[in-house]
């Protein structure tokens, strides 16, 4: 019984104090990163610090390269990407965290057409699918029929699968 409540109060204490040692470590390394300089130059000259100064120094230079970009029509970002693609070991690193990052901020319309249930791997298993292209057509003596492919992941990784075509209907 008391082991019980102690696992349950456990269970309930782990993830606040992961998450308030997270968010605390971050706004801590994002404030030190700009704001130590700030505000030692504050307190020299003022007396006084703002604490989080680094962080808002930090939000309003994201939003100036924002605005830079909008208005240079993302031509410096374009040539910024090509001369890091240049360069060896800058391109392995700066390759995989644009590919994430593009995926986490940007909206991209969906490549999938659908959803269906199709049979396979073999005759009476169904596996879920998803459409990625239609109304490939076939003509076998006088008719025609429209195929599909479609891509069906895998596990563990559902970014990993099999592409089958198969008839419409």
């Amino acid at each position: 019984m008391l082991r019980r409540i102690f696992i349950t109060g456990l269970a309930a204490i782990i993830p606040i104090v992961i998450t308030v040692y997270v968010v605390v470590g971050f706004f801590n390394f994002a404030d030190s990163i700009l704001g130590k300089v700030l505000n030692r130059y504050l307190y020299t000259y003022l007396g006084y610090e703002i604490p989080g100064l680094g962080i808002i120094i930090g939000i309003v230079i994201i939003f100036l390269v924002g605005v830079l970009l909008k208005l240079s029509r993302m031509k410096i970002s374009r040539f910024i990407e090509r001369l890091f693609f240049k360069m060896p070991l800058v391109k392995s690193i700066y390759s995989p965290i644009k590919n994430i990052v593009d995926l986490l901020f940007l909206q991209q319309p969906s490549k999938f057409k659908g959803v269906v249930l199709a049979e396979y791997p073999r005759k009476g298993i169904y596996s879920l699918g998803f459409v990625t292209n239609k109304d490939f057509l076939e003509g076998i003596g006088k008719e025609e029929i429209k195929y599909c492919s479609i891509f069906i992941p895998s596990s563990p990784s559902p970014l990993t699968g099999f592409t089958i075509i198969v008839p419409e209907d």
